[in-house]
């Protein structure tokens, strides 16, 4: 069995971009809005650029759990993108609400990861 790759962080605008592809394991975070037990499914949103964005989260892994609307979570899991939908829906595996965490510097710190990776791939490439 070969375990899958470690999840990398992506925020919530760049779910349905190219930068994602179908089936990552992926971390993200955002803004619980919407939870809708008999689905199965909840809402993350976060703003970014005076745009306010979304993904579905389907929460069958995680089940049951209390969902705190307008808190903050952190989600685990793999990225689904379908054929015929526009919006991609994260497959949770870990779905912790984080309320009271820090968003700016927790963006910041993404950011700072991916700079440091993109440096050491940079050095190992040289």
């Amino acid at each position: 069995m070969v375990l899958p790759a470690a999840a990398v962080f992506h925020f919530l605008w760049e779910m349905n971009s190219d930068l994602v592809k179908d089936g990552a394991s992926i971390r993200t975070f955002g803004r619980l809005t919407d939870y809708l037990p008999e689905e199965s499914k909840a809402i993350l949103t976060s703003h970014h650029a005076s745009v306010q964005y979304q993904v579905s989260i389907q929460t069958t892994f995680v089940e049951p759990f209390d969902p705190i609307i307008g808190a903050q979570y952190i989600v685990l899991g793999e990225l689904e993108k379908s054929q015929g939908d526009s919006e991609a829906v994260v497959r949770a595996r870990v779905f912790n609400c984080v309320d009271g965490v820090d968003v700016a510097l927790l963006q910041k710190a993404v950011n700072e990861q991916r700079t440091f990776f993109r440096e050491r791939n940079d050095e190992a490439d040289a």
